[in-house]
């Protein structure tokens, strides 16, 4: 992966750990918090799309159509997943989880659908970001799974993880085979799967404003730095970087919202959790020098 791709990862982790952050701090408000924050973001992209569309235009295909309500169905599922998780278990057992199965199935989609030259670095690689999640879920202790408690964050963990991973691999196609641009691809993504919520959050107008009472300052936050996140990793992949390397290397971002959790939610991170960052820090070396 060149540096120029890599450095858009790992920017691209900063603002998801940051939004997943926030989005913790809105977790009981649920849906219509995903409702709002998807609001808000077609609303704050909409001039960049307008310039894009004024400057390269768009070609509409029935693949490039399919691709779209795809991608908004799956990041709709994600959104919803990633909320009620939030709800019911720790984000540093939720987060980690979630964007460790993502890559992991990601990457042998990369492999077995795109078509990606698998190397020996980059496995192993992947196998370190795999590790380091597995660290950071048990704080290194394997008896953990033994709590109930866990398995609730894991369980959920792994089914936001799944749609981690068919959306990223969709969204991939979408950018390096349909040259979809990335832009136009999420904010149209964006856009659709909001207008999909709408006449749920419509018939419950006066529930859903009245939980967002308090809660738009982050609605706004999460808005903004949600699709930005994701628009560098989609440009990293237009501009050639391999899905089998972006997908596990953009998830500097777990290593990130653990330590967040820690210092800012107070939540417990011992020693097996560092360590796990530690791998993951390695494993995105690794990754960089593919």
């Amino acid at each position: 992966m060149s540096y120029s791709s890599l450095i858009l990862v790992v920017l691209a982790a900063m603002a998801h750990a940051t939004w997943n952050l926030l989005a913790k701090r809105a977790a009981m408000v649920g849906a219509p918090f995903v409702f709002a924050y998807g609001l808000c973001a077609s609303v704050l992209y909409a001039p960049w799309v307008v310039w894009v569309l004024m400057h390269d235009g768009m070609t509409w295909t029935w693949p490039v159509v399919g691709a779209i309500l795809t991608s908004s169905l799956l990041h709709l599922g994600y959104s919803l997943c990633l909320q009620r998780g939030y709800q019911v278990a720790d984000l540093s057992v939720v987060y980690p989880i979630a964007r460790g199965t993502g890559p992991l199935l990601s990457t042998t989609g990369a492999f077995l659908l795109l078509g990606e030259p698998a190397t020996g670095t980059g496995i192993a690689g992947m196998l370190c970001v795999v590790i380091g999640v597995l660290l950071i879920a048990t704080q290194g202790r394997l008896a953990i799974f033994k709590q109930a408690q866990a398995w609730v964050g894991v369980r959920w963990g792994m089914v936001i993880g799944l749609f981690i991973a068919a959306y990223t691999v969709v969204d991939a196609y979408g950018v390096k085979v349909l040259l979809i641009s990335p832009v136009l691809f999420d904010w149209f993504t964006c856009v659709t799967r909001t207008a999909m919520m709408t006449p749920h959050m419509a018939s419950r107008r006066a529930q859903a404003w009245e939980s967002m009472r308090g809660h738009w300052h982050l609605a706004l936050a999460v808005g903004l730095l949600s699709p930005l996140g994701y628009i560098l990793v989609l440009y990293a992949l237009r501009n050639g970087a391999p899905l089998s390397l972006v997908a596990p290397a953009r998830e500097m971002s777990m290593m990130l919202g653990t330590l967040a959790g820690m210092f800012l939610l107070r939540e417990k991170v011992g020693p097996g959790r560092l360590a796990g960052c530690l791998s993951i820090l390695v494993g995105v070396v690794l990754l960089g020098s593919t």
